[in-house]
């Protein structure tokens, strides 16, 4: 179940950081009663950082193979990432 708080307990700041690293879950602030913003940790903000990359990632690869481009084989991709930034080939 999502941590909901009001926006006028923000300024227990220090509470609030403990209970982000804590449940590591987004925590939810509402204003007049209406979801207003979002709190959590920066480590879960990188997670999700992350998994958008990813995600966007795959869309423009899905993208491309829909437009008629070639796909890359696994072998291909990876002697290609590692001759880019690794210099080996």
């Amino acid at each position: 179940m999502p941590t909901i708080i009001p926006i006028r307990d923000l300024r227990n700041t220090s509470e609030i950081s403990e209970l982000a690293h804590k449940m590591q879950e987004p925590i939810f602030i509402t204003k007049n009663g209406y979801s207003d913003l979002v709190v959590m940790s920066t480590e879960l903000y990188e997670k999700f950082a992350q998994n958008n990359r990813i995600d966007q990632a795959i869309f423009e690869a899905e993208k491309e193979v829909e437009e008629g481009v070639a796909p890359v084989s696994l072998g291909a991709a990876r002697k290609k990432l590692d001759k880019e930034y690794y210099g080996k080939v």
